[in-house]
């Protein structure tokens, strides 16, 4: 087909639709706008709350954006008569391949967030999790670095550290100490207490 062919065809499509392109024009330039207003607003409410690890805002902000942008292109493309059953469908589909293909990424993506949710360990405390101590550096979203006590640096991933036993000796700021000391029999106990 020729241009000149396909010109009045198109023409006579965009005066036919000319309220569904404009309802769509419209909708895209405010879902773009709201999703980025809605992320700057979120992230800021974010870093501004104490019980929030600064880690995890951006993941969130961002997770709020692409949702906002997702919802958005269903909406103008339900616009131009694309069943929107099939497109969630769809990106179900892609979900669950893209799901099933980071199992192991995703584990310790959670993990990340549990730890950074409850706080069973806060940057420069020393822990010690089944095997893995040291001074903990930096909370990471995959994994969480540590420094040991000899200075080696150390990359534990997050779900490892999840399914141990974490023991935190930084936690608390008083500990309980009992020593054993040995008094000869022929010594002075007075002595020994002085």
């Amino acid at each position: 087909m020729k241009l000149a062919q396909m010109l009045p065809v198109s023409t006579t499509w965009v005066l036919d639709n000319a309220a569904s392109v404009l309802t769509a024009l419209i909708v895209l330039l405010v879902g773009w706008y709201l999703a980025g207003f809605l992320r700057q607003r979120l992230a800021s409410m974010l870093y501004g709350t104490p019980r929030i690890d600064n880690t995890i805002v951006p993941l969130v902000s961002d997770l709020l954006k692409y949702s906002i942008l997702a919802l958005t292109f269903v909406i103008v493309l339900g616009q131009f008569g694309v069943q929107t059953a099939s497109i969630l469908a769809v990106i179900g589909a892609v979900g669950l391949a893209i799901a099933l293909a980071l199992q192991g990424t995703l584990s310790n993506m959670a993990a990340g967030i549990l730890l950074l949710w409850l706080r069973p360990f806060n940057a420069g405390d020393a822990i010690d999790a089944e095997g893995i101590s040291g001074s903990v550096l930096e909370i990471g979203l995959f994994g969480t670095r540590l420094r040991t006590y000899d200075g080696i640096a150390v990359y534990a991933s997050n779900a490892r550290l999840w399914n141990a036993k974490i023991i935190n000796y930084s936690r608390e700021p008083r500990r309980m100490v009992e020593v054993t000391i040995g008094i000869g029999l022929r010594s002075s106990i007075a002595e020994a207490r002085e």
